[in-house]
């Protein structure tokens, strides 16, 4: 579904309390958007020009307050939605962010989740500043250097480790978070250092260069420089002049783009545009790309944490949005299901072939809806939980499908016998020679019965157990006729003993078939299921060596920009970085044979349980 929003909405807002809240109205949204989602948020000081820049991705003039006073106008987090205007089945959300630094706010703890928010929920996040990229530019982005204080990517497995939140786990952050573009506004000097023309991102570089030495001054310059270069797996620079005179950007909103700065036209179509190609799904710790729907959850989930005090956590976090992700995945598979066999429900009573190769062939697309939607079940959990499901709706259609042709085989059996049970009560049978009599018009109508089609899985059981109930007036009618001679009836005798046990071996076989083949579909249908799971989990697979591969290749390209410049020791430290991402890259794929081996089990034998009434 592609949302169309005429203008942004509040996401999260920011009580008295400093408490985070997400609005209904943009979580209701959100749950509209079944199409994965390019999040793209910017951040930066108040009154910079950042709900502008915004306002062109969306393709739009206005929409996100600009403001024409020092008052900063965005409080909280302001969402826009909007069809991605080049990649088709994907939905473009665009958040536009508290200025930070705000006079009236005096909250610098609240300016701090704002960032950590926008980091966590962004694919591309985007720092606006005004001026240059000096010292005191990168010193304003201080909010960076607590990150790895508000975030962790392990979950806690005891109290005891909450001392080593922080830092120990922070080199993995390129792995996950969003890329990053430095936006500079009102940028008025030459693109140049040394005498020598540089591009934009050349300038963010030089920006972004360490200081030699070890002490707390050079420490104090260096770390958020070597935050922004080794938390975030990209980077690229704008820069911008101003896009009007002083007296014409009081009025930017109603300016036409013929009113503005060409340059300034320039630089921001060459943004929107690399944000349009380059800014890609948002997706989560693993792989796993991210709806608008799960977008919605996993604000909540952070939104919560924080306001719980807790340090947020992509594992939880990634663990809490895949338990409902997934319990959502088994019953729309569920639905698929049911919704699948109404078809061979309407026309009970059916053989066994119909029942078996239906469910075989719905419970493969059911499957296939589950895998679709679900991620990181690593137990099975919620695997397990659809194949009980849809195994126990299994049996009851069974039970359903047998009732039915135990009802209409009875029904036909005493519509068949109606016109005998007449002569029965007329007498017709108790005369001389009356049980030949009886026996041909008993043969003829089970032969009758026999031509009638569609009677389901209990016809033989059901005109056995038939005969049986009418076994005693046979008999009477045997006994009493004095045309059979004491040799005839003995002989007849046998006959009835054979015909009765023939029925018997026939109805014994026709369920060995019946088991045989439902037993062949069920292992059919395992084979499926494990076939994709395996598919499903060498994409994961691919996903999780990809993102590993991006993170290394940040960390090389970043080490051997140390070691051109003479930082040893920093690109030795380094190098123990990109060691131990290789090492994890390297046994991902050790995770398939042991989860397969545990999917082949995972489903009771409902089949043969004390629930299921064979036959």
């Amino acid at each position: 579904m592609r949302v169309m929003m005429s203008g942004p909405v509040c996401l999260i807002e920011s009580d008295k309390n400093g408490k985070f809240h997400l609005r209904k109205e943009a979580k209701d949204i959100l749950d509209g958007i079944n199409e994965p989602v390019v999040v793209v948020s910017v951040v930066g000081l108040y009154r910079t020009g950042k709900s502008y820049l915004m306002n062109r991705l969306a393709g739009q003039q206005s929409g996100f307050a600009l403001g024409n006073t020092i008052e900063s106008k965005t409080k909280g987090i302001w969402m826009w939605c909007v069809p991605h205007p080049s990649k088709t089945g994907q939905n473009l959300v665009l958040l536009d962010t508290e200025g930070l630094g705000d006079v009236d706010k005096g909250d610098s703890k609240n300016d701090g989740w704002i960032f950590c928010l926008a980091v966590l929920l962004s694919s591309t996040l985007v720092y606006n500043s005004r001026g240059t990229i000096d010292n005191d530019a990168v010193q304003k982005l201080h909010y960076v250097t607590n990150l790895a204080e508000q975030i962790k990517i392990k979950s806690l497995s005891s109290p005891s480790e909450e001392d080593d939140v922080g830092g120990e786990d922070d080199y993995k952050f390129v792995c996950f978070f969003p890329s990053f573009v430095w936006s500079v506004r009102d940028f008025t000097l030459e693109l140049e250092i040394a005498g020598k023309q540089v591009t934009e991102d050349e300038y963010l570089d030089f920006a972004l260069n360490l200081k030699h030495g070890k002490s707390r001054n050079v420490s104090d310059y260096n770390l958020p420089r070597e935050c922004i270069r080794s938390y975030f797996p990209s980077r690229k620079c704008f820069v911008f002049q101003s896009p009007a005179s002083p007296e014409s950007m009081k009025r930017l909103e109603s300016l036409k783009e013929q009113d503005l700065v060409p340059a300034f036209m320039e630089a921001t179509s060459r943004f929107c545009d690399y944000i349009f190609a380059e800014s890609g799904v948002k997706t989560l710790k693993g792989g796993h790309k991210v709806t608008g729907k799960m977008f919605g959850n996993l604000a909540q989930i952070y939104v919560d944490t924080i306001n719980s005090g807790n340090v947020a956590c992509l594992d939880n976090a990634v663990v809490a949005l895949a338990n409902q992700e997934n319990q959502a995945a088994v019953e729309e598979a569920l639905k698929v299901y049911k919704s699948g066999m109404e078809e061979v429900k309407k026309k009970f009573p059916v053989n066994v072939t119909d029942v078996t190769q239906e469910h075989q062939s719905v419970s493969s697309l059911a499957t296939s809806e589950f895998i679709k939607r679900s991620f990181k079940d690593d137990n099975q959990e919620y695997l397990k939980k659809l194949e009980e499901n849809i195994g126990q709706y299994y049996v009851n259609l069974l039970d359903e499908n047998l009732n039915a042709s135990d009802r209409k085989c009875k029904e036909l059996l005493k519509n068949l016998f109606f016109k005998m049970n007449e002569r029965l009560k007329e007498g017709e049978y108790s005369r001389c020679g009356g049980y030949e009599v009886y026996c041909r018009d008993r043969d003829a109508i089970i032969e009758q019965y026999h031509s009638e089609p569609n009677k389901g899985v209990r016809d033989e059981a059901v005109l056995i157990e038939f005969m049986k109930e009418r076994g005693p007036e046979a008999n009477v009618i045997f006994y009493t006729d004095e045309k059979l001679t004491k040799k005839e009836k003995e002989v007849q005798e046998e006959r009835e003993k054979k015909t009765l046990m023939e029925q018997k071996c026939k109805e014994e076989e026709k369920k060995r078939v019946e088991s045989d083949l439902m037993i062949k579909a069920e292992k059919m249908r395992q084979e499926d299921r494990i076939k994709q799971m395996e598919e499903k989990l060498n994409k994961e697979i691919e996903q999780r060596r990809d993102e590993m591969e991006k993170a290394v290749e940040s960390k090389l390209k970043e080490y051997e920009e140390l070691m051109k410049k003479g930082f040893k020791e920093k690109a030795e430290l380094l190098d123990q970085e990109i060691k131990k991402l290789q090492e994890e890259k390297e046994s991902i794929g050790e995770v398939v044979g042991k989860f397969l081996g545990n999917v082949v089990d995972i489903v009771p034998n409902l089949l043969t349980g004390k629930g299921f009434k064979w036959r």
